[in-house]
């Protein structure tokens, strides 16, 4: 089928531009304010762009938010299109539902391994059926796909996920990020400054994924916002305050511990994140143990609050480095912010301290060689060079990354790195990577400077620096933010966290090591545990005064079928920290395959979209006519505060949007069909060698030679004493180690069938395993069942199923020859 290809106002060169813009005046079809079009290849417009409105409701019940995104998809064209939308989320939801409606009929979203996911979708839409798809760039960062929009027909997409609200120094937050800002894609070689295109680079093999086009300048993206915050604060609310929008406040009781929030504007435009803040009459939080319990196993979450902050009587010398992103991306409002900011903190610093100022853009620049004592001299020449600084270039980070935490060589002091910047890279999770390697002793505090920043980025760096992030959304909010470092890095309010669970059988914690607590924020744990029962979990630490000890006395229910979205709240923290172990291969679209496969486990188990899970819909009752479909990227908002100049370079005149979006739909289609993080298709005969290489292949080798020479035996009828030495060769090929005696210890060791080694439980008899299949289909599945095998989800593309059997069975199990191999889901 042939593909129209299609650009909302994004173009491929200034040449183009040009002549478009040439062409809309002498038409009459100007592009205004309160809309864009879309522009055909000649240049002619074409009509409103295919979003029409996102309504987002959320419900807050005391720590944890259930958000549900509605995006209106419609096609104002005389052809079907395929709308595609890059836009983001929180980076810590746990997204575990999708639906479709088309008309009438509401079709609920699968969850499929992401390269079957994608296949379904490219089916159905060669099909001409309305299908959806809903991928993960960045754990922030998401592409809907809608085909076969019909002319003047309507789609929608609702998309629910749930988070842990923050609270931090008696004061909680809710923050909904509205628009993907521009990336700045290293690796480029020769791309133009400041920002590249959006091409595909080594460092960034998915940059044409996240770099959607933005509307050009003085023009709007045509689609807005609405959101409505349903609050149930659970104590009687002190203060309420959205700190970027205008809202409207009804409170549902006399207490005023309920509340609705509303967007003032129904219509609002999607350039800045929506950040709510409360305060409720206590300003402290309340020890909390929620729990859960089903087929899945045993969730629980433990909140506890932290001890007072206390100033500590002999600071501790400190060699801080302060780092300042002077990219394009920051020209005007954000640098301006980030230098007032900055100013504040060299003002603050202590007289035993050493410091320095380094700038990266294109490259690094410092102010100083090394790190220098605080004298007047040094101030002053510090701030002179602060207050020369302008934003322009590139985002090289990495650069700026490798040097701040080089040459760690002060036995006196300690280091601390202030890094001020938007965050703006298409690199970030290899950034994120190598501050974890670097860091060393050193801790790293990040602030994010501007409306809509990357908060995936600034949260993971201060998480792997083992600091705290910040962020400033304007220049007001400048003034205190110096004070508050200080506070947070001269008196923490508790290191070296502990948690004993005591006699409490608790499993698979995250995150598996509680942080520092720098500001007065509650330590905040999931996990799984094996039974239920009373039990006294202490914590601690050491503050201002010395070692700090705190006992909490805590039950946990045998059956919970109450607090569901614990679930997938703790499949979500354990996919972040499995995610952590391996960044740069996963950043280079070469992931582990260990990490990929057990990824890949939890969102199918957990319906939970991830790296490598993806939701599919497809309304199969009905087909759409035509034969064209128009494809047509939905562009986004420049965020508010944010240069075009600086972005896109200088230039006269409006209408700037030069494509960060400008590879051709068919080369998008290409690099979508590579698989850029990790997520490539195998081919028929290959997927074997590419999950685990040519040992592999020689395995099933060997297994197959075994299994045709029992099956002989079996033909002439010899004893099972001549069958066990093959029957325990094919045991040790096909069955994973902790699998191959498993039956015999349950046997021996094991209470009512029940029994745990390590991560490995036995229930009842049962344990939950993957199998890795020759082939994957009804006569396979069939024969599996006939074992007992219960199927709990399964991925088609790669050929893996997983459930659980009896362990008395596993031994049969491996004497079906479609069976590969077999591990324990641990």
């Amino acid at each position: 089928m042939k593909t129209a290809r299609l650009f909302c106002a994004v173009l491929l060169a200034a040449t183009v531009l040009t002549a478009a813009s040439a062409a809309l005046a002498d038409s009459g079809g100007a592009i205004t304010e309160g809309r864009l079009d879309a522009l055909g290849p000649d240049a002619k417009p074409l009509g409103p762009c295919p979003l029409k409105h996102t309504d987002v409701e959320v419900d807050v019940s005391g720590f944890i938010a259930r958000v549900t995104v509605r995006q209106q998809f419609h096609n104002p064209f005389k052809d079907k299109i395929e709308a595609v939308y890059v836009f983001p989320l929180s980076q810590h939801a746990a997204i575990d539902r999708m639906t479709m409606k088309v008309g009438d009929r509401l079709v609920k979203g699968e969850i499929k391994e992401r390269g079957e996911a994608r296949a379904i979708y490219e089916a159905a839409k060669a099909q001409g059926k309305v299908a959806s798809l809903l991928d993960q760039e960045r754990p922030n960062i998401f592409t809907q796909s809608v085909a076969n929009i019909e002319p003047g027909e309507q789609v929608d997409i609702t998309i629910s996920y749930s988070e842990t609200l923050d609270w931090k120094d008696g004061e909680y937050s809710f923050d909904f990020p509205m628009v993907v800002g521009p990336r700045y894609i290293p690796g480029g070689g020769s791309a133009p400054a400041p920002m590249t295109t959006g091409q595909p680079t080594a460092e960034v093999p998915d940059a044409n994924r996240i770099t959607p086009p933005v509307t050009p300048e003085g023009t709007r993206a045509g689609h807005d916002i609405s959101i409505t915050v349903n609050l149930d604060a659970g104590l009687p609310l002190r203060r309420l305050d959205c700190k970027q929008h205008v809202v409207e406040v009804e409170y549902a009781d006399r207490e005023r511990t309920r509340a609705v929030i509303k967007l003032k504007q129904r219509k609002t435009i999607p350039n800045r994140d929506f950040v709510l803040v409360y305060e409720t009459a206590s300003d402290k939080i309340e020890d909390t143990v929620l729990a859960h319990t089903d087929e899945r196993g045993n969730f629980f979450t433990l909140v506890l609050q932290p001890p007072k902050r206390v100033r500590q009587e002999l600071i501790v010398p400190k060699e801080i480095v302060f780092v300042i992103d002077k990219s394009g991306s920051m020209n005007g409002f954000p640098m301006e912010t980030a230098k007032r900011a900055m100013r504040l903190c060299i003002q603050g610093l202590h007289k035993n301290d050493t410091f320095n100022l380094m700038t990266f853009a294109g490259g690094v620049g410092f102010c100083f060689e090394k790190p220098v004592p605080l004298t007047d001299e040094n101030r002053d020449k510090a701030l002179a060079y602060l207050q020369s600084l302008q934003g322009s270039g590139g985002t090289e980070m990495m650069k700026a990354i490798n040097a701040c935490l080089a040459g760690q060589d002060d036995p006196e002091r300690i280091r601390v790195v202030c890094f001020m910047t938007d965050g703006y890279v298409g690199n970030d999770m290899a950034i994120i990577d190598s501050v974890k390697r670097n860091a060393g002793t050193a801790r790293v505090f990040s602030f994010g400077i501007g409306r809509s920043v990357n908060r995936y980025l600034l949260d993971g760096m201060a998480r792997a620096g083992r600091g705290e992030v910040h962020y400033i959304l304007d220049e007001r909010q400048a003034d205190g933010s110096a004070e508050r470092f200080y506070e947070r890095v001269r008196s923490p309010v508790l290191t070296d966290v502990e948690l004993d669970f005591g006699g409490l059988e608790v499993t698979q914690l995250y995150p598996p090591r509680v942080p520092d607590l720098f500001s007065s924020t509650p330590v905040i744990v999931k996990g799984q545990y094996k039974k239920g029962g009373r039990g006294t979990i202490t914590l601690r630490g050491k503050t201002g005064e010395g070692d700090f000890e705190r006992k909490i006395d805590v039950t946990l229910p045998e059956k919970e079928p109450a607090n569901e979205v614990l679930a997938p709240l703790w499949a979500r923290a354990k996919v972040a920290d499995l995610m952590q172990q391996n960044l740069a291969g996963v950043q280079r679209g070469q992931p582990d395959p260990a990490m990929k496969e057990e990824i890949l486990g939890l969102g199918l188990r957990f319906q939970l979209l991830t790296q490598f899970t993806s939701f599919v819909a497809v309304e199969h009752l009905r087909i759409t006519e035509g034969g064209k479909v128009r494809t047509v990227p939905v562009p986004v908002e420049m965020p508010e505060g944010v240069s075009y100049d600086g972005v896109f370079g200088r230039a006269s005149g409006k209408g700037r949007g030069v494509a960060l979006y400008s590879m051709s739909r068919a080369a998008q289609a290409k690099t979508m069909s590579a698989a850029p993080m990790g997520l490539r298709t195998n081919r028929p005969g290959k997927a074997l060698a590419d999950r685990a290489g040519a040992e592999v292949l020689s395995r099933e080798g060997i297994a197959n030679t075994l299994e045709k020479r029992l099956e002989k035996l079996d033909k002439d009828g010899k004893p099972e004493g001549q069958k066990k030495p093959l029957i325990e060769q094919l045991v040790k090929l096909k069955l994973a180690a902790e699998l191959q005696t498993l039956a015999a210890k349950v046997a021996k060791e094991g209470t009512d069938g029940n029994l745990t080694i390590g991560k490995l439980q036995v229930k009842s008899g049962r344990v939950e395993i993957r199998i890795q299949l020759a082939a994957l289909s009804d006569e396979v599945l069939a024969k599996l069942k006939a074992l007992g095998f219960k199927e709990l989800a399964r991925a088609k593309s790669v050929k893996l199923v997983i459930g659980t059997i009896d362990v008395k069975q596993l031994e049969a199990l491996t004497r079906l020859s479609e069976v590969r191999h077999v591990t324990a889901s641990l």
